[in-house]
């Protein structure tokens, strides 16, 4: 046998008051939960900044540098890694052959960048006519000091020239 407690809550509703429950368990249903401000935020304030992903903040020098070196990473991955292949299918993969084969289009690489720096330093120094314009008496002295240093007991010698 079943019991039941009845009491006057248990009992049915009535029309009107099932439609006003249920009107009131939706609009509780679809409350809001959370807030979306749509203001315009400020281009600044002052809260300290916050990091960014991705690469740190850097000196345009620095970052040309930077591209730089990797750029150089990549072009000596691709010249080891073909170097490696050729040398792997020729039969000649020893330590030596293969360091020697990566090594040579780096080293080949860096002293063409020295010589063209160089070149460039040259050009840059070619130009170095003064022109001097003078209203009166001048006298112009150029000196050349040309040092050695010998023996033992370090003598130096200064010529002048």
């Amino acid at each position: 046998m079943e019991h039941t407690d009845r009491t006057a809550s248990d009992r049915p509703l009535s029309e009107q008051e099932a439609d006003d429950r249920a009107r009131q368990l939706i609009s509780e249903a679809y409350k809001p939960t959370s807030f979306r401000d749509d203001t315009p935020v400020p281009a600044y304030g002052t809260a300290a900044p916050v990091p960014q992903p991705g690469r740190p903040p850097m000196s345009q020098r620095a970052t040309d540098a930077s591209a730089l070196m990797l750029t150089g990473s990549v072009a000596t991955l691709s010249v080891g890694g073909a170097t490696s292949l050729v040398l792997y299918t020729l039969g000649q993969v020893d330590p030596v052959n293969l360091a020697i084969g990566a090594g040579a289009p780096v080293t080949f690489l860096l002293a063409a960048g020295a010589l063209l720096r160089a070149v460039g330093r040259a050009k840059a120094d070619a130009n170095t006519e003064h022109h001097h314009h003078y209203s009166g008496p001048v006298r112009q002295e150029n000196t050349n000091v040309a040092s050695t240093t010998k023996g033992l007991f370090a003598k130096t010698r200064n010529d002048i020239r």
